[in-house]
């Protein structure tokens, strides 16, 4: 994807975020490959979730506060406002969510996946029910050490 796509990139421990953001919402965040380039915020709202991200990088336990863009069906609105109620450090099973939305957990991992606000909306804390299960609909690689190193940062013990 250019640069231009987004609003910033900001280098993390985990990975490069690129910020997709107009003046009023947040719309994406998303993880890209950490030998990519940084770029500075583009607008105000840019730079303030860059701002709330790195205050995350430094205490696990800090709350977003941002205007976020709405997407999504009324169902992977409903997954990820569940999500978005875990706290830091803890975690839940795709299935026992599904259980509470009267629904499937394959049904709730693919909501998970389709999530475009990761850490705001904090899917690394869905689990399958025998470990760490999948993350952003990729099941290994770059986006699982990406899952890790937030569960592990958060000092949940699926992380460990």
């Amino acid at each position: 994807m250019p640069s231009q796509t987004f609003q910033a990139k900001l280098k993390t421990p985990f990975a490069l975020l690129g910020i997709r953001a107009d003046d009023d919402r947040v719309a994406e965040i998303v993880f890209l490959s950490r030998d990519g380039d940084m770029l500075s915020p583009r607008n105000r709202l840019a730079e303030r979730a860059c701002a709330q991200i790195e205050r995350y990088v430094g205490d696990p336990d800090f709350r977003f506060d941002l205007p976020l863009a709405k997407s999504g069906t009324p169902f992977q609105r409903r997954v990820w406002g569940k999500i978005a109620a875990i706290e830091s450090g803890r975690t839940r099973s795709y299935g026992e969510l599904a259980r509470e939305l009267g629904s499937a957990a394959r049904a709730v991992g693919q909501a998970c996946g389709a999530n475009p606000l990761p850490l705001v909306v904090p899917c690394h804390r869905v689990l399958a029910a025998g470990g760490i299960g999948g993350f952003g609909h990729h099941e290994g690689g770059f986006h699982l050490s990406v899952k890790r190193w937030l569960l592990a940062h958060e000092g949940a013990a699926a992380a460990r």
